[in-house]
């Protein structure tokens, strides 16, 4: 999993609350484990103009010339700013990875649902809780200002704006670690990979009828 140190980029902004995960990445296109092919219909529903199926060639399709992510100067925004309770529905670890293909390992909102908040870290996203006084500040100057960026710094756990304004976020500190050093579920394990050998080690000595049928 990629490190997440800091991150600073243009600005998109989702103006509503209650984004589901369905609307996130339709139940259509979960038909894959794996964790790429999302992207290109990440917000299908919202992005596009006719109904989106697996397979499709999505280059044909007619945009939503009134949507966010379509507008040129949203084009390249790598941080997502939205209303509270976002990634709310059901528990598809599938909207993560959409909005990860797309390009966004930064959403800030005032709150998330719980899943989707907790899927967020385990696939090297943050997920950023502030205030919603903050968020609406943050909403009208990237209105305001095209090109809007901020930066996200981790280690400080701060969102800094371009006028050096700074907003502190809260995070649990191993979420924290993990994210720094990019680490996930199986990168955690893989830190202990001398101590797993010695263990299996003894235990083939301890139990070796447990092993008979396997290689050692």
């Amino acid at each position: 999993m990629k490190a997440y140190t800091v991150e600073q980029g243009i600005v998109a902004p989702l103006d509503r609350a209650n984004v589901d995960t369905d609307l996130i990445i339709p139940k259509q296109f979960l038909k894959s484990i794996k964790r790429t092919g999302f992207g290109d219909n990440l917000f299908d529903e919202l992005r596009y103009l006719d109904e989106g199926y697996p397979g499709q060639d999505n280059s044909k399709r007619p945009l939503n010339p009134d949507f966010v992510l379509n507008q040129p100067r949203y084009q390249s925004a790598n941080i997502l700013i939205a209303r509270k309770n976002f990634g709310c529905g059901s528990s598809r670890e599938h909207a993560p990875w959409a909005l990860n293909e797309y390009g966004f390992r930064t959403v800030i909102a005032p709150s998330f649902a719980d899943i989707f908040f907790n899927n967020c870290f385990k696939n090297g996203m943050l997920p950023v809780i502030l205030s919603e006084e903050i968020v609406e500040q943050l909403f009208q100057e990237c209105a305001e200002n095209e090109g809007y960026t901020l930066t996200v710094d981790l280690a400080a756990q701060e969102v800094k704006t371009p006028s050096g304004q700074a907003f502190a976020f809260d995070i649990d500190p191993f979420r924290k670690h993990c994210l720094l050093n990019g680490l996930d579920d199986i990168g955690l394990t893989l830190q202990n990979a001398d101590a797993i050998h010695e263990f299996e080690l003894q235990a083939k000595v301890a139990r070796p009828w447990v092993f008979q049928d396997l290689k050692a």
